[in-house]
């Protein structure tokens, strides 16, 4: 029988590891669409990532399921984890920095928080994991810092279009647990492969990608969205609804900022504020209050 702190100790380093994909995407996207079309890069995105699961599908021995419910769930979570959300953040990276954008997703858990508590109320919503949301947004402002948020009121059709993929991201997450007892690659590969699609044919339509001349820098980038920040994170992301709930898999968004920030100052030689780390310490606390588990009372005789 697994031990039960260090079955906790996975989760959380997994939780980690889906933070540090999902930060780097913010970057990777602002790369990519400099020479390639939103539509264009996210449908590239889908289909590259979908393609890479479905050959691990394959060399693991699993089959996609074939009912047709099945296959409708994935069209579902396909509209609010990958298409809506992928390409309102892609759209609005042409103009928002990517630093903008991790800070209005990291709201992520907002939204799951409050939409769990007004819909589905599936998981138990404590004062302890409203002191969670709390400590992470708390967290939040102090490791971007006050400056970040300058041009908040600016390009602000660009803005809302990421707040809505926020929503659609905490939607996707609760949706998700529709999927518990498959395979996480299933429900991975399968809304990808919806996702792709949807959006292959319009981007044909809309951006006639063969007429392209993308740069070398936006392809790279592209390979590392799909294959890491996408393909891989998706398998992760999946699995840590089933194990951890969804609002305390939305953690992860709070994490998302002081790992972009770490990015900056090892490869863009930016530097990091006295009140950064201390942002960063209610960054964990709030993850830790959202996700560690709290022992059942002992049941009345």
């Amino acid at each position: 029988m697994t031990d039960r702190p260090t079955a906790l100790r996975t989760e959380l380093a997994l939780l980690l590891t889906l933070a540090t994909l999902w930060g780097a995407s913010y970057s990777f996207i602002k790369i990519g669409v400099e020479t390639i079309p939103p539509i264009t890069l996210i449908a590239a995105r889908t289909l590259i990532a979908g393609t890479l699961l479905l050959a691990v599908i394959h060399w693991r021995g699993l089959a996609l399921p074939r009912e047709l419910v099945t296959w409708r769930n994935f069209l579902i979570q396909a509209g609010l984890n990958s298409v809506f959300p992928f390409t309102l953040i892609a759209w609005a990276e042409r103009s928002v920095d990517a630093g903008m954008a991790v800070i209005l997703n990291a709201t992520t858990p907002i939204f799951a928080f409050l939409l769990t508590a007004l819909l589905t109320r599936h998981e138990a919503l404590t004062v302890r994991k409203a002191v969670g949301v709390a400590a992470g947004i708390v967290g939040t402002a102090l490791v971007i810092g006050v400056q970040a948020l300058d041009g908040a009121g600016q390009d602000v059709m660009a803005q809302l279009a990421i707040v809505t993929a926020t929503v659609c991201y905490a939607g996707a997450a609760i949706f998700g647990r529709v999927f518990k007892g498959l395979d996480p690659l299933l429900p991975a590969a399968g809304s990808l492969v919806c996702g792709a699609a949807i959006l292959t044919p319009l981007s044909l339509l809309v951006d006639a990608p063969w007429t392209l001349t993308p740069a070398t820098d936006s392809v790279a980038a592209l390979i590392g969205l799909s294959v890491f920040s996408t393909a891989l994170a998706f398998v992760l992301y999946f699995r840590l609804v089933h194990t951890i709930g969804s609002v305390g898999t939305t953690a992860q968004a709070y994490l998302r900022v002081p790992i972009g920030v770490a990015i900056g100052v090892v490869f863009l030689g930016e530097a990091l504020s006295p009140t950064a780390w201390v942002g960063f310490a209610c960054v964990i606390v709030g993850v830790a209050a959202m996700t560690i588990p709290v022992k059942p009372k002992a049941r009345a005789a």
